[in-house]
């Protein structure tokens, strides 16, 4: 079952894959997914149990066939599919290589193409493969926590795993990465190799060490156990493999440069420039949110000079007692007498865009769905999740939300989901039909997007799922998710911003363009924005109490903008992630092609030392950096060989303190 993968290290310390590293995907499915006599002897790199069978006795004696295609200048698709004669089931497994990274990717699809039910379908793994490290030494396990809203989402994580080791993760209720995230680097002397599953829903997956020097690693829907009618398909999660040489920075670094080249979405043709938001979002007391308190808001940000990139309207704008109440898709005529076209409009004229959000997943009761179209919903007239797998529920959701984009003037499409669905989609599985509905929703809710898209080229969407509990590669792969987690500070507490400088520090080593936000307030702001600063950003204030510092506003929205744009380059943590009162911790983004790159350090208010001196990376030795305090806008002339051996003296004298440092590298 197992390969063995030889990664030659590299001497420095490099972001571009080398030759080695590329040859490596290539090879790795070249071995995996032969065609002819090899087949007998060569097991797929995934698996499944058929009429009670394994896969691997089962697929040898079924009809194959195999088809190459280039997508494009950097990848190339293959096609394998395997027939079982006696039933007509139809395996279909479509794989990717990439050329300019060491990536390979792939999914399974399942299909009857014949006449009657099928047998069992049961166990799908869509990645079963083993792994052997090439030395001496132990595998090392590298991962993150997903979203809790709590300090400790998506703090980064380590393992050993020791022979004997079973290591088994899964979300929390059926979004992807509730409480868990599906992605793993797999490190072993001299490089290693990242895992992904892509998933909407409730994946598994499982590391076993079962041999002296192999892991084995499994993933895939969590429950499968079903016939399929005759015409029917289902699909498993998105599996994605990159090998690396080096060390565990190195590989993530890859992983950021292949999200961005290959990943992030580009409505229009290009991948989102980072944004500062402002949203009133009813999240002030007292505040209805209507057309006329929308221009309020918008009215005095131009007078104070703020140039905003999108304005957000959150949850609410729809006819509701409360927010929560969703499912009469239309802007509420009391409120909104001319639709939110006035609103769009008005920003439109300002140069800014509108972001709108929307919860199509859910229904609440006494609302139009819920009265109107029962059948569409799991849970019916007491609402619940829409079952979108729902050929007309579909349908109609597509046709609506198309409408209100295009008339109202929506240039954001930002999608919640507040509640776990697993149950429901569990409840509606006949016992031989476990894991359809929501395999069948998973599909639906990737299509619902990819025909937005579709019908609005130039739509961007945002990822949101109570906070950032669904961020799995397909939904990444159609959006950004402008808020990371509902872990936020609405007075400044000081005990928020340790949890979301931890946020930034373990999220941006998988991915390269999130958001977050702030509420103003006096207290701690300055330390209170830059621990949630991101390439999507807002500094929320309720311009109708007054007290607001415009002045400092338009200061730390001037820093963003400075440094927005490093956050998309490459990630180095200049420390270990630390939450304690009586820490440092820091970390540097690095533009190398464009030469410059920002520095961020906290020093905690339990922390003895005014100094932490961390030296940096990815820079040019022979060079020489422009270092600039963005606090007292002082400069220093450093060589790179310098910041690189001695590192760079960060100074913060106050506890708790921050510092905000950008670098450019002289001509």
């Amino acid at each position: 079952m197992a390969a063995v993968w030889l990664l030659a290290a590299t001497t420095a310390f490099a972001v571009s894959p080398d030759p080695g590293e590329l040859a490596t995907a290539g090879q790795w499915l070249a071995a995996r997914f032969s065609t002819g006599a090899s087949a007998s002897v060569t097991p797929p790199g995934f698996s499944f149990t058929y009429e009670g069978r394994p896969s691997a006795d089962l697929l040898p004696h079924w009809t194959q066939a195999r088809s190459t295609r280039a997508l494009d200048p950097q990848r190339t698709e293959d096609t394998l599919t395997y027939t079982d004669p006696a039933t007509g089931l139809v395996v279909r497994w479509v794989g990717v290589t990439y050329q300019d990274f060491p990536t390979v990717e792939w999914t399974v699809h399942f299909k009857n193409t014949g006449t009657r039910d099928t047998p069992i379908l049961a166990h799908i793994q869509a990645i079963d493969a083993g792994f052997v490290r090439p030395a001496d030494g132990e595998f090392e396990l590298h991962y993150n926590r997903g979203d809790f809203r709590s300090a400790e989402s998506y703090s980064p994580q380590t393992e050993t795993l020791g022979l004997g080791v079973v290591r088994h993760f899964a979300p929390t209720g059926g979004k992807s990465t509730n409480g868990q995230f599906p992605y793993w680097n797999v490190g072993w002397p001299g490089g290693g190799v990242v895992v992904a599953v892509g998933w909407p829903g409730q994946w598994s997956a499982r590391f076993v060490r079962d041999k002296e020097a192999t892991l084995r690693v499994c993933a895939g829907q969590e429950l499968t156990h079903l016939t399929l009618h005759p015409g029917e398909e289902i699909r498993t999660p998105l599996v994605v493999l990159q090998f690396y040489a080096g060390d565990e920075v190195r590989a993530q670094n890859i992983w950021r440069r292949w999200m961005r080249a290959h990943n992030t979405p580009r409505p229009g043709g290009q991948p989102p420039a980072p944004m500062l938001n402002f949203c009133s979002g009813g999240f002030f007391p007292g505040l209805k949110v209507s057309a006329a308190s929308e221009r309020q808001f918008i009215d005095v940000l131009t007078r104070e000079r703020i140039q905003l990139d999108y304005w957000w309207m959150d949850a609410g704008w729809y006819p509701c007692a409360d927010w929560f109440q969703t499912g009469t898709w239309e802007a509420d005529p009391g409120r909104f007498p001319r639709g939110i076209r006035e609103v769009s409009d008005y920003l439109h004229a300002r140069k800014t865009k509108l972001i709108v959000w929307f919860e199509p997943e859910r229904a609440a009761p006494n609302t139009w769905l819920t009265l109107n179209r029962p059948q569409w919903i799991l849970g019916g007239a007491k609402g619940g999740v829409v079952n979108l797998g729902n050929p007309e529920a579909w349908d109609w959701i597509v046709d609506r939300f198309d409408r209100i984009i295009r008339e109202e003037g929506i240039d954001l499409y930002r999608q919640d989901f507040n509640i776990d669905p697993l149950a429901s989609w569990r409840a509606n599985d006949a016992d031989d039909r476990q894991g359809l509905t929501e395999n069948k929703h998973v599909c639906a809710y990737l299509a619902l997007w990819d025909e937005l898209q579709r019908r609005h080229p130039g739509l961007l969407i945002d990822s949101c799922a109570g906070g950032g509990r669904r961020n799995d590669l397909e939904t990444l792969r159609r959006s950004v998710p402008l808020l990371r987690s509902d872990y936020q500070s609405f007075t400044g507490e000081p005990v928020y911003l340790p949890g979301n400088q931890g946020q930034t520090y373990g999220l941006s080593s998988w991915i390269p363009f999130y958001g977050s936000g702030i509420y103003y307030s006096p207290e701690r702001l300055v330390e209170n924005m830059r621990s949630s600063l991101s390439p999507s950003f807002s500094i929320c204030t309720d311009v109708r109490t007054g007290g607001t510092d415009w002045d400092l506003y338009r200061k730390l929205a001037g820093q963003w903008r400075q440094v927005a744009g490093c956050m998309l380059g490459d990630f180095y943590p200049l420390t270990p992630h630390r939450l304690g009162a009586g820490d440092w911790i820091a970390w540097q983004f690095d533009r190398p092609e464009e030469g410059d790159g920002m520095i961020q350090a906290f020093r905690r208010e339990k922390n003895g030392s005014s100094v932490l001196q961390p030296k940096l990376r990815g820079l040019d030795p022979a060079a020489v950096y422009r270092v600039t305090d963005l606090d007292t806008a002082t400069t220093q002339e450093i060589p790179g060989r310098e910041l690189l051996d001695r590192g760079l003296a960060v100074v913060i004298k106050d506890q708790p303190g921050s510092a905000l440092i950008y670098y450019r590298k002289k001509p």
